[in-house]
């Protein structure tokens, strides 16, 4: 009886005679994925298209949903509100993308190349940790907090502008319709800026120090070295920043709900408290699951627009190295 074993892939002879081919490796890889899988086929994908199925009835959540077709997308086009909740939420990603990058990018700058060279590497640890700070508190644990410093009677804010003689600047923060929204943004910028930080930080690690060093040889200035090194090398943590954040900012709803439960009169309303209170409070769940599933289309199509556009740049710096 003989055995025969053939290398790469080929033919294994074994007993009998009978040839047998040897199982792949990855094969064994599909065991490790399944649970994955499942877990994300359970959470995400059914209910997403249970949700959009939803969207063509009409339905109070009782009783025999009635198929309506796109009744419901029809008047989410001509509805007012929605249009309002979805340009407040371009508001948000601008207090939860744009504004966060930009000031994590010149805090992390700052914290590397400037703190951590003079004041230590452990300052510097330090600082992050404070910035980062917000990312780990609950969500509704912050919104408490700055509800209390924004209350507009004896609300800390307030009662600082009073003590240093700016009392005429004093204002019900969160409950005036002109600066209500103004005022979560500012709490968002203040939840999120920690984020993009720790992402930079992380990446300046694995710029090459030798061009900081000839730069500064050259007698290039910080921000000339910030502009011309530093952004062009930590790209890659740009785009994915910007994604994430911007994605964090389109289905903000737990902010909102602490601070102003969408108002005063919807100045802060935004589609995901828009669709829960359509769901929950006005008993429209067939118009709520539209509103859903329309905000999840645009969150889907954006999210691969910018892993595209990602893509695309990442493939032009290598065939520039190259």
């Amino acid at each position: 009886m003989t055995v025969t074993v053939e290398r790469g892939g080929r033919v294994v002879r074994g007993h009998h005679g009978r040839t047998t081919r040897p199982r792949r490796p990855h094969t064994s890889y599909v065991l490790f994925l399944l649970p994955g899988v499942l877990a994300f086929l359970a959470v995400i994908v059914v209910p997403f298209l249970m949700n959009t199925g939803v969207s063509f009835t009409d339905w109070q959540g009782v009783g025999s949903p009635k198929w309506s077709g796109l009744a419901n997308y029809r008047e989410l086009m001509d509805d007012s509100e929605f249009w309002a909740s979805f340009r407040h939420s371009l508001f948000m990603v601008v207090a939860m993308a744009a504004v966060p990058t930009v000031l994590g990018l010149v805090l992390a700058a700052a914290l590397f190349d400037f703190v951590g060279k003079h004041f230590g590497t452990k300052i510097a640890a330090v600082l992050r940790a404070c910035f980062y700070l917000p990312q780990v508190l609950p969500i509704a644990v912050a919104g408490i907090v700055w509800s209390w410093i924004l209350a507009p009677d004896n609300g800390s804010l307030n009662e600082l502008l009073k003590a240093v003689g700016l009392g005429s600047l004093q204002r019900d923060w969160l409950g005036d319709p002109d600066l209500a929204l103004y005022s979560v943004m500012g709490v968002m910028v203040w939840v999120q800026i920690g984020f993009p930080l720790v992402v930079f930080m992380a990446g300046l690690r694995r710029v090459d120090p030798q061009l900081y060093e000839a730069a500064e040889l050259d007698g290039a200035g910080w921000w000339r070295r910030f502009w011309h090194i530093t952004l062009p090398q930590i790209r890659p943590e740009i785009h994915v920043v910007l994604l994430w954040c911007t994605i964090a900012a389109l289905k903000v709803f737990g902010a909102v709900y602490v601070l102003t439960k969408g108002g005063p009169g919807g100045a802060t309303d935004v589609p995901s408290y828009f669709s829960f209170t359509t769901f929950f409070e006005k008993t429209q769940v067939g118009y709520g699951a539209a509103i859903s599933t329309v905000l999840t289309v645009i969150i889907l199509v954006l999210a691969l627009i910018g892993l595209k556009l990602q893509t695309r740049a990442e493939d032009a710096e290598e065939g520039l190295r190259a």
